[in-house]
């Protein structure tokens, strides 16, 4: 955790209206376990990952989600508008509202950001490494995602089905955008889509270190050439297969795991209750 303390803040705000669970492991788990001990709202206390995971739990159900930021980007946080001290961020659930959104699953799991294949797995296994070794610092992220380019290895063969359109691919990244907080934070388009509930997906043409190092400079310049330096389009429904493998090393939301092929991404059926800060226009209230 970054903010040592930081749940403590939190929980004096929240006073006896809040009980504390910690956990290990899945938070799915311990979120269904909140459900079935009748909590209404869930306040998940942790990086984009761990809000994920409980989403995965709440997806579908009448119990809302509330997000304490307390990871090391907290994308899903920080488009929501939410406050990212701890004090602050209580004061916001408190005073906040619930409001329903539409939310991405990858093989039936939930997801919130995005969701990618390739290179990036690889970037986020090189950053836990360097978080395990240093702390969990923004600047680390960015030095790790610089090793694992420099350490880039062959592109994949893909098989991809968007909607109903079959392509066949070589391409060293996949990435499903599902947040449009993040796009706007790399001078990606896409943001309409998001709220169209569609997905935006972005394949990276670069075939060689060099060529990705440069276009890495160009997201941290938010500089990126659409069309040019990755391909985007919008689709609804996704499908993916790697020639030659079976399972592969998926980021989702921050975390790493190994899923099996093909991967199926789609617009989940339920959609998911969640608080919103006073100062979020997509709150009204009325009265």
């Amino acid at each position: 955790m970054r903010n040592p303390g930081a749940v403590d803040r939190a929980m004096a705000v929240f006073g006896k209206r809040a009980e504390l669970r910690a956990f290990s492991g899945d938070p799915a788990d311990e979120a269904a376990r909140a459900i079935r001990d009748g909590f209404r709202i869930i306040v998940a206390a942790g990086g984009d990952g761990t809000v994920a995971g409980v989403a995965h739990a709440l997806a579908g159900s009448d119990v809302a989600l509330a997000v304490l930021p307390m990871g090391t980007f907290n994308y899903f946080a920080r488009g929501l508008k939410m406050p990212e001290e701890a004090e602050a961020a209580a004061r916001a659930i408190l005073d906040g509202a619930p409001h329903d959104i539409a939310v991405g699953t990858l093989n039936g799991r939930v997801f919130l950001n995005n969701v990618s294949i390739g290179l990036y797995p690889a970037i986020l296994e090189e950053r836990e490494a360097t978080y395990a070794r240093y702390g969990r610092y923004r600047i680390l992220a960015h030095l790790a995602s610089l090793r694992t380019i420099l350490r880039f290895q062959r592109p994949y063969r893909m098989d991809l089905l968007q909607d109903e359109t079959r392509h066949r691919i070589r391409t060293p990244m996949l990435f499903v955008a599902r947040s449009a907080y993040q796009l706007d934070q790399f001078g990606l388009e896409g943001g309409q889509a998001i709220s169209d509930d569609r997905f935006v997906l972005f394949l990276a043409h670069q075939q060689t270190r060099l060529a990705f190092l440069h276009l890495a400079w160009k997201l941290i310049r938010r500089k990126v050439d659409h069309g040019r330096d990755i391909l985007v389009s919008t689709p609804r429904q996704i499908a993916v297969a790697v020639q030659g493998r079976r399972r592969i090393a998926v980021a989702l939301d921050g975390e790493k795991l190994k899923m099996q092929l093909p991967l199926r991404i789609q617009i989940a059926d339920h959609q998911l209750q969640v608080i919103l800060p006073s100062n979020n226009p997509a709150v009204v209230k009325s009265g």
